[in-house]
């Protein structure tokens, strides 16, 4: 009975997912952003300044490329050490000392108002709507880390061996 009910529960999740990514970003535009274009400074070379926390973000998520206008190609999936080694290796936009952020770092870049993706677009363009590594473990259990899923906004704790994105965040000047 318990294996027929994961099971169903696992194809209503399939199911909600298909019909959610297929059906593009929604918003609320009755409730105000918490991730107002006007909080960040957008630069020509694919990175944004977040005016609010300080930090310097790359527009696009590891994987993807900046064509100066928009992110194309796919996002890679990474384990929780490949991420941050990943994040700790880029040489982007003239700077290599990018990181994994941390959860609230991450969790700074959520648009409580809108879903799939729960990110300003304008800001973050073809962010996928998937879970994306912070570099906090989980405290308590050794082998998860947190993560920001970006298609309803939730922060969790991941297994530290699943894939899944990266988007590198460093320090501003």
């Amino acid at each position: 009975m318990r294996k027929h009910r994961i099971i169903l529960l696992l194809s209503l999740f399939l199911i909600l997912f298909a019909l959610s990514a297929g059906a593009g970003q929604t918003c609320k535009e009755t409730i105000l952003s918490s991730t107002p274009k006007s909080i960040f400074i957008l630069n020509a070379n694919g990175t944004v300044l977040q005016n609010t926390t300080g930090l310097m973000w790359m527009r696009c998520s590891l994987g993807q490329q900046w064509d100066g206008k928009s992110c194309t190609g796919n996002a890679s999936s990474f384990t929780w050490q490949e991420g941050l080694n990943a994040a700790a290796n880029q040489s982007f936009a003239g700077y290599n000392n990018w990181r994994l952020p941390n959860k609230n770092e991450l969790e700074s870049l959520v648009d409580d108002r809108c879903a799939t993706p729960a990110i300003n677009t304008e800001v973050f363009p073809m962010t996928p709507s998937s879970y994306f590594w912070a570099a906090s473990p989980y405290a308590g259990v050794s082998y998860a880390a947190w993560s920001v899923d970006f298609g309803y906004g939730v922060v969790t704790a991941t297994l530290k061996t699943g894939k899944i994105l990266v988007r590198p965040v460093r320090d501003s000047e």
